[in-house]
């Protein structure tokens, strides 16, 4: 992990602020799809899909196992979705409440 002086880590937290900004300008799942796949490459939008299934169907009480047959995805990535979702910044919590709340 590159080391940064503190000018360019204020900066960089601008940058980051930008950035989930520019989240909120996007309206339709198809610019949100153009917008990461600009930002990062086919595999790591692959990753991210599988991280928010998996914490879809977690919160939908599956199984670890279950959850490996149905996504393909290691119980390791299960796991860190699974610790993240209880001890993270509340981030796939608060996304999956809300999407849950579009649904009714």
């Amino acid at each position: 992990m590159k080391q940064h002086n503190e000018v360019q880590k204020k900066a960089l937290k601008r940058a980051a602020e930008s950035l989930y900004k520019a989240f909120l300008t996007l309206e339709e799942p198809g610019e949100v799809r153009q917008f990461l796949l600009d930002l990062c490459t086919p595999s790591e939008v692959e990753a991210i899909v599988d991280r928010w299934w998996t914490a879809s169907l977690l919160r939908q009480g599956h199984s670890y196992r279950e959850i490996s047959e149905i996504t393909g995805v290691s119980v390791t990535t299960i796991g860190r979705v699974a610790r993240y979702m209880n001890m993270g910044e509340g981030g796939y919590r608060l996304a999956l409440r809300r999407k849950e709340a579009a649904k009714s």
